[in-house]
């Protein structure tokens, strides 16, 4: 059946870029005991929106082309292949898209796949393996993106059954978050709404949650005998993704969750769900059912009700709940952080104005990973940005031309701990949790080659970083520390120079698209004279290459 969705689908559209740069890195090959599993050296795209840690030395980055992996010193891309896999099929190549979700417990892995269809977002499945250390030889197991049978229209659920909309299609259904408990992996899927996987079963629940107007949900309690079936169902429930006007509920549109131990936390398109898990037993048989309780804007205190994120916190015997919150719908609703240390009970905000992809706790440290950076606290009240990322490598220049953080991780497996964040721009690590040394991955296009990228260049819509836009110049190998760049319009006449004393400089080859007046310059051809040595043996020459300027 077709699904209707208002503008909140827009917003879930672009919240996880797909489209990144591409690279030619080098071929690199792990042997296994079954065939060659091949990832290539290098990113593929800068667009990193998830970073979770494995074992020892094991990072796993998620990307907008795809999964990577950082062994301790460099990182690798997956090879993909684009032809869908089989439901149920074991591999050792994974399947093509972005990655907007990874959950990780113990060795067990899930990976969540994404691109689109020309207009919308689809899902593309999942693997998940239970050896994800063995980087050596791992095996997935491919699972398709769930979805219902037209004929499931009743389904059970705890001790009884509830009535739904069949979601046929992985059309506006993409698991955009996922969380592993023991016994199974959780799934945020937007128009698929919740689901669960059951790791010992290997089968697939949908799991109802409360509709728009209802507080809260027993699944345990509030069954009544369907007069045409004799079954027990779920008093006057329908599990409805669709909008509201089209008689659909926002609750209904998972979009981040939450599992450890008995309780699931689930943000939507209205608000946050916290679910106790309970077993029950009625005669011989166990029963596995849920009590749901459901906050929204403005009754229960957050900022907004389209949450995104979510995270827990434990410190000093106290457990607090942290959701990145957005506005939706409803008139005074804003961005920010909202957070409960009572499960619920009553909740706080923070960062408010600010748009938060993602929440990371350690003790007493919060991180927030927002539009404008990342952000850290220490009480939840108190908050101190991060500066942009520069490689402080000598003759590096890398740097992280965004101000967007999609996400952020603390690495403690050394004795000294790393910070991580992923961007629009690349990954990069920290070799101190204050930011202040940094190591960045991006994506190369030609190790060798002179060029400008992006290329058609923006300034007002390009590598955003502060209040300017940037251009950054590739040149390959640098053999001399100072490198002049002069611009000019298609005419030849000088628009911009600058020299880089690589001596004190740290951050990218790059241009604001200004003159030296500190104007934009006007839409059009621009070419770029960057003088350096390519070798030690040679002495500095010119390298020339063409921008075109469209604001």
């Amino acid at each position: 059946m077709k699904l209707l969705f208002n503008k909140i689908l827009i917003i879930v559209i672009i919240w996880v870029p797909l489209m990144a740069q591409y690279g030619t890195p080098i071929r690199f090959s792990l042997k296994t005991t079954a065939q060659d599993s091949f990832v290539t050296e290098g990113l593929i795209s800068n667009v990193v929106a998830e970073i979770r840690m494995m074992g020892d030395s094991l990072t796993w980055l998620g990307t907008g082309q795809g999964l990577a992996l950082h062994d301790g010193h460099k990182v690798y891309a997956y090879q993909t292949v684009s032809n869908l896999l089989d439901d149920g099929q074991t591999t050792q190549i994974v399947p093509n898209g972005g990655i907007p979700a990874i959950a990780i417990l113990g060795d067990t892995m899930a990976v969540a796949y994404s691109g689109d269809n020309g207009s919308i977002q689809v899902g593309y499945g999942i693997t998940i393996t239970y050896a994800a250390e063995d980087s050596n030889g791992i095996t997935w197991t491919y699972l398709r993106q769930p979805v219902d049978d037209s004929g499931d229209s009743l389904n059970p659920f705890g001790e009884g059954y509830f009535r739904q909309l069949p979601v046929t299609v992985p059309e506006a259904n993409v698991t955009y978050d996922a969380s592993l408990s023991s016994d199974f992996l959780w799934t945020a899927s937007w128009a698929g709404g919740l689901r669960r996987y059951d790791l010992t079963q290997k089968s697939w629940e949908n799991v109802p949650m409360p509709m728009d107007d209802q507080d809260s949900l027993s699944l345990c309690n509030g069954f009544i005998t369907d007069s045409l079936t004799g079954l027990q169902v779920l008093e006057n429930y329908y599990l409805n993704p669709r909008d509201p006007g089209d008689g659909g509920n926002h609750n209904h549109k998972a979009f981040s969750v939450l599992a450890f131990g008995d309780t699931v936390w689930v943000g939507t398109a209205n608000g946050i769900n916290r679910g106790l898990l309970i077993n029950e037993l009625i005669g011989d048989e166990i029963f596995n059912c849920m009590e749901w309780e459901h906050y929204s804007f403005p009754d229960d205190g957050l900022s907004g009700n389209f949450v995104v994120g979510l995270a827990k916190q434990f410190w000093n015997g106290q457990l607090t709940i942290w959701a990145a919150t957005m506005n939706a719908e409803s008139i005074g609703e804003t961005r920010g952080l909202s957070y409960t240390r009572d499960d619920g009970i009553t909740w706080s905000t923070a960062l408010l104005g600010e748009r938060v992809y993602n929440v990371f706790t350690k003790d007493s440290l919060v991180l927030a990973s927002t539009s404008s950076g990342l952000w850290k606290s220490l009480d939840g009240q108190n908050w101190a940005k991060f500066q942009a990322a520069i490689d402080t490598t000598f003759m590096q220049q890398k740097q992280i031309l965004t101000d967007i953080v999609y996400t952020s991780i603390l690495d403690e497996r050394d004795s000294i701990p790393k910070l991580w964040i992923g961007t629009s721009d690349g990954v990069a690590i920290s070799s101190d949790i204050h930011g202040s040394s940094w190591e960045i991955f991006q994506t190369e296009y030609d190790t060798t080659e002179v060029y400008a990228y992006p290329n058609p260049f923006s300034p007002l819509s390009h590598n955003q970083l502060g209040d300017d836009g940037f251009v950054r110049f590739h040149t390959g190998e640098i053999n001399n520390t100072l490198i002049k760049l002069d611009i000019f319009n298609f005419a030849m006449e000088k628009v911009f120079k600058n020299e880089f004393d690589l001596n004190s400089y740290r951050g990218a080859l790059k241009w604001d698209g200004r003159d030296l007046s500190g104007n934009h310059v006007a839409n059009g051809v621009y070419f770029a004279r960057i003088n350096f040595a390519k070798s030690s043996n040679q002495s500095p020459d010119n390298y020339w290459t063409k921008i075109i300027v469209v604001k």
